[in-house]
């Protein structure tokens, strides 16, 4: 698959630019109290089946920011977190974090508490979500028997991440980390999931990111990092409205994948053309959202 084509990152007064991914921009901070470490950027972009579109999503980047550290706090007595300071450069500020440079797992941490996407189509070809065998007669939104733990990896910009065994993890980066890895994913899963139904919202499913600090006092724990439960990385779907048998709207860019779908786009999205622009509506709509995401989740106005 084609790399995705993206706009040219921002240049930042004291920031060296790394790297950029659908969402996010990533920087080294070039001087000042935390020189050397990074400045993560969430951006407004939006893509869907493998596409970034120049239609932006205003304020996406700032909610994604505060929910992911609203998160954080709810943690904070399981896992470190890599948030160093949210005192950064003022044309990224409320967007931005200062976090702290980690040796990342090359392997993307997903916990399953109901069976859909990747996982649905995996356990009807073979009665198993990355190596773990589930009980015939499970169907699209089905809750599964208890949460679990369904890793992948790491793809690269523009391809797919692959759903792999958990023996596939210990080989990849050593049994007593993937342990270690596991029992976080599933501890951090089992807190969020019941704050969320506490909103009135089930949490499908998550990925997580860790990586571990190589310096200081602090060297070799593992740390949270990147984004956490955001609608991003994360799926949401109304618990009133929770009906298992088909797709449930979540809130995330699905607005604009059901657009995308729909004859009013007139866009095939198995073709390779490009996506046409998205019409102020369904901007408006995901953005809303986004919006009640955050809202219902913290409790607190945006």
């Amino acid at each position: 698959m084609a790399d995705l084509d993206l706009p040219p990152a921002p240049a930042i007064d004291g920031a060296r630019h790394l790297h950029s991914g659908k969402v996010r921009d990533l920087y080294e901070l070039t001087g000042g109290r935390y020189a050397g470490q990074l400045l993560m950027v969430a951006s407004d972009r939006i893509s869907a089946f493998d596409h970034v579109f120049d239609t932006t999503i205003p304020d996406k980047g700032e909610i994604l920011t505060r929910l992911s550290l609203w998160w954080f706090d709810q943690f904070a007595d399981l896992v470190p977190h890599h948030v160093l300071s949210t005192d950064v450069p003022a044309e990224v500020a409320g967007r931005a974090v200062i976090c702290r440079r980690l040796g990342m797992f090359e392997v993307e941490c997903v916990a399953r508490g109901y069976l859909t996407g990747s996982g649905l189509r995996e356990y009807d070809a073979t009665g198993e979500v990355c190596g773990i065998a589930l009980p015939a007669g499970l169907i699209d939104g089905s809750r599964l028997p208890e949460p679990i733990f369904t890793p992948a990896t790491k793809a690269q910009l523009g391809d797919h991440d692959e759903n792999v065994t958990f023996d596939r993890v210990t080989t990849r980066i050593g049994e007593s980390d993937a342990t270690e890895l596991r029992r976080l994913t599933l501890a951090i899963y089992a807190r969020a999931e019941e704050i969320a139904r506490g909103a009135g919202l089930i949490l499908a499913d998550t990925k997580f990111e860790f990586g571990r600090d190589e310096a200081g006092e602090q060297a070799g724990r593992i740390v949270l990092a990147d984004e956490v439960l955001t609608p991003d990385s994360s799926r949401y779907w109304d618990a009133a409205e929770w009906r298992p048998g088909g797709p449930l709207p979540s809130f995330d860019k699905d607005v604009i994948r059901r657009w995308l779908r729909s004859p009013a786009s007139g866009w095939d999205h198995t073709s390779t053309a490009e996506p046409p622009p998205l019409p102020e509506e369904i901007v408006a709509r995901t953005r809303a959202r986004y919006v009640e995401a955050y809202e219902r989740l913290t409790g607190r106005a945006f």
